[in-house]
């Protein structure tokens, strides 16, 4: 039918264009009827299903131009007409567009009707009922006769897959990503190996051990089959995790483990299915499969980053065509991901890393409605992607061939549970030792129990050649096993668990300006504490990066005075605008709801703002004027208060008496600056007694008593309060002497003695109470030591104190 559609293609361009010839008068050369023009084969008048006419000119073929047969002389060859077709049928004209058009018809019917039931959408989950539906169409169209179409690993990777990685790339929660990626790449990269080997290596001990049907697999075969089905299942996760709203740390684990552990899925199927074609594996092979995985990773990420940055900047002109906007962000996000795929690199990778880098600066540039058209446009795709997905897992399955084997497909499936639980509970006690915030043992049943597999392996298993793994069609039957126990066991029972073990649920609550401000203030409260303490960790760097962004990067990529607005600014302008449509949206101001500022009205019902006033110019000397004036105002404020003491919280009465303490103090620290200044002799070293005793045999004339030994001052100290003035008393040595004591040897070489000074009495003041130092010759050796008066310079070698005064 479509080569007899080509073969009538250009005799159609001809009716067409036969007017137009005419209409030039352009004749075109006539033909006889039994001739043939070259390049077409002559087929007999009598044939069944669509036969060309005969060639002949445009004026022949035009039925304006056709000769009436009256006069009989048509030789018999004209050929009967046909009756004008009312109603015709050509459905292979639309085969493809419309088979698309009902595949995606289905997929939203079956999602609109699985919501719409809420008996069954609490227990069964929607993936699973999408299967359903896809093994209950695939049985139909093969009962009709018909051959199911399969998903097809082109299909799913170039169309399907792309829009459910741009949607989780493009409103990932970056904060919590960031925070949590550490223990993300440990699960992602460490777990992911640890699961194709572990499982590769037990199933190569299987085959080895399982007979004939199962000893022809090699350890090769077993390892690409392992790192096929080790990696979780992104797709599966965000259907399942979706539906139990769990807490936002074990999203972000699983999830995120699912989409950077396409790196390493991409690397060992691509290693595996290359060392599988070659006699001999060497080192350097080996070295080198090591190497392409960070070539896979960081190359995916440099081209989604580079694409990421393009699209930002493009969004910088888009002020006056604000409907292609959304349009930008679809065809560079989607150009990463195809060149990604070009070089063999990770496109996922690729995809997240445009959708993080491009979402900031692209949603200061674009409208509120391309923001919203995007937003939705994304969310509509992936979600009718996701629904087409597992439609067609379960049409393959009854399409596809299969080989059952027993050992084989029993074995994969207890060993992928035991490998996942193993990684899972040795990579958590290793991470843990790092970790702030420990994974408890009910949060890493819920990571092992998460671990879901989907299409990305069925799809890799599919572009299996036949030539070099005559098995694909056993290793389809194992993935699809996989498949369906960890979607519909796991994933059926995940929800029950999760209430069950009362594991911590997401809070849906909107963030508000004052959690901002505190997450903004803990932010550089760490960072200024990770400075302090000379650590470089996460804190630092990420202060680095958003000091960066702000000097640089944003003044290329965003437009106009939103570069230079600060983050707390742009976030509180996100939310006005958010509860300014909610307010439109619910009908008014009448039902303004109470959380709405006053700002939200007045961004709604903008007033001409006043004209500013101008203030008039000061002179210098009229501004320092007023400067020293509230210095002076300032200053005796200050004075006027008190510094706060708790046993002193009601006011004194007293206080004039004690402004004269204050003012003793200050005279008695005057005299002890005095005393300072000419009493510098320096205290001998107190010796031991013993030593004073051999001393004293020694010499005894050299430590003979002093004769006026007993007038030399004594400065007692207050150990209560060294530093006050008032502790400082002179004392009669003849106080010393009415204890009946003899004065020491030590006590005559020192001449100047400290003395600790008797505590006073409670509720006495040492100022105003008179002690044993304010008699009538104190106070005259006070005026002496205060102003000794002229005195000769002492000669070389005699003391301080001449001996025997």
């Amino acid at each position: 039918m479509g080569a007899a559609a080509l073969r009538a293609l250009p005799w159609a361009l001809l009716l067409l264009l036969g007017p137009l010839l005419s209409g030039q008068g352009l004749q075109a050369n006539r033909m006889l009827p039994s001739e043939t023009p070259q390049g077409l084969p002559a087929q007999p008048p009598g044939t069944g299903g669509f036969t060309p006419a005969p060639p002949a000119s445009a004026q022949e073929i035009h039925p304006l131009n056709k000769q009436p047969a009256a006069n009989g002389s048509g030789e018999g060859h004209a050929k009967p007409r046909k009756a004008f077709p009312v109603l015709g049928i050509d459905y292979n004209h639309i085969r493809i567009p419309f088979e698309i058009s009902l595949w995606i018809l289905l997929a939203c019917l079956m999602k609109l009707g699985f919501h719409v039931i809420p008996s069954v959408s609490s227990i069964v989950p929607e993936s699973c009922l999408l299967i359903v539906v896809g093994l209950l169409v695939g049985g139909l169209i093969k009962g009709v006769g018909e051959e199911p179409p399969i998903l097809k690993s082109d299909i799913f990777f170039l169309f399907l897959l792309p829009p459910i990685i741009l949607d989780a790339g493009y409103f990932l929660p970056l904060r919590q990503f960031t925070e949590n990626l550490g223990t993300i790449l440990i699960f992602a990269v460490v777990g992911t190996l640890w699961n194709a080997f572990f499982l590769g290596g037990l199933m190569y001990a299987v085959c080895q051990l399982g007979g004939p049907s199962l000893n022809h697999i090699g350890l090769l075969a077993n390892l690409l089959f392992g790192s096929i089905i080790s990696a979780v299942d992104p797709v599966a996760v965000l259907a399942v995790f979706e539906e139990i709203h769990i807490n936002e740390l074990l999203h972000i684990l699983v999830f995120g483990e699912s989409l950077l552990n396409d790196a390493v899925t991409v690397v060992l199927y691509h290693l595996f299915e290359e060392f599988a074609n070659f006699e001999q594996v060497t080192i350097i092979d080996i070295i080198l499969g090591f190497l392409s995985f960070f070539v896979v990773s960081l190359g995916g990420v440099f081209v989604g980053v580079i694409y990421g940055v393009i699209a930002a900047f493009t969004s910088r002109f888009t002020s006056h065509i604000r409907v292609i906007e959304p349009l930008f962000v679809f065809l560079y996000s989607y150009m990463a991901y195809l060149s990604a795929e070009l070089f063999h690199l990770s496109g996922i990778m690729a995809l997240i890393a445009s959708g993080v880098v491009m979402r900031p600066y692209v949603e200061a540039n674009i409208s509120h409605k391309s923001h919203t058209t995007i937003k939705y446009f994304l969310k509509m795709w992936s979600s009718v992607s996701e629904t087409l997905i597992f439609i067609f897992l379960g049409v393959s399955t009854v399409a596809g061939h299969h080989y059952w084997n027993w050992t084989f497909v029993i074995s994969t499936l207890l060993f992928c549970l035991i490998a996942r639980v193993l990684g899972v509970l040795v990579l958590t006690w290793f991470i843990n030792k790092f970790r702030i915030v420990k994974l408890t043992p009910k949060d890493q049943f819920i990571i092992a129990y998460g671990g879901l597999r989907g299409a990305i392996a069925f799809s890799l298993c599919y572009l299996l050649d036949y030539k070099h793994f005559d098995m694909r069609d056993m290793f389809l039957t194992a993935i699809i096993t996989v498949i369906f126990f960890t979607v519909f066991v796991q994933g059926m029972t995940i929800r029950p668990l999760v209430d069950l073990l009362a594991v911590k649920k997401k809070q849906e609550t909107k963030r508000s300006i004052n959690e901002e401000i505190h997450t903004q203030f803990l932010d550089h409260l760490l960072t200024g504490i990770e400075d302090i303490c000379g650590h470089y960790g996460h804190h630092h760097w990420k202060d680095k990066l958003n000091r960066f962004n702000k000097k640089y990067v944003k003044k290329c990529l965003i437009a106009g005075e939103r570069s230079k607005e600060p983050q707390l600014i742009a976030f509180y302008h996100k939310m006005e605008m958010k509860q300014a449509i909610e307010l439109v949206e619910s009908g008014g101001i009448g039902k303004i709801p109470s959380a709405v500022s006053t700002v939200s009205i007045q961004n709604i019902n903008p007033k001409t703002l006043p004209v500013e006033r101008i203030l008039p110019a000061l002179s210098k000397d009229k501004e320092e004027e007023i400067r020293k004036i509230l210095r002076n105002n300032l200053q005796k404020t200050r004075q006027r208060l008190r510094s706060y003491n708790r046993h002193t919280l009601v006011a004194d009465p007293y206080e004039e008496a004690w402004n004269q303490m204050l003012l003793r103090r200050q005279k008695a620290r005057q005299l002890e600056q005095k005393m300072n200044n000419y009493l510098t002799v320096p205290a001998h070293k107190l010796d031991s007694p013993t030593m004073s005793r051999a001393r004293i045999g020694s010499d005894p004339l050299a430590y003979e008593p002093k004769a006026d030994s007993e007038n030399l001052p004594i400065i007692t100290i207050d150990p209560a309060s060294p530093q006050s003035p008032e502790s400082v008393d002179l004392m009669n040595e003849e106080l010393k002497g009415c204890s009946g004591l003899p004065p020491s040897p030590e006590d005559d070489e020192e001449g100047l003695v400290m003395r600790v000074k008797e505590p006073s009495s409670p509720g006495t003041d040492d100022v105003f109470t008179p002690g044993t130092g304010d008699s009538p010759s104190n106070q005259r050796m006070l005026r002496c030591l205060s102003d000794p008066g002229p005195r000769p310079e002492p000669e070389e070698g005699e003391p301080f104190i001449p001996k025997g005064q």
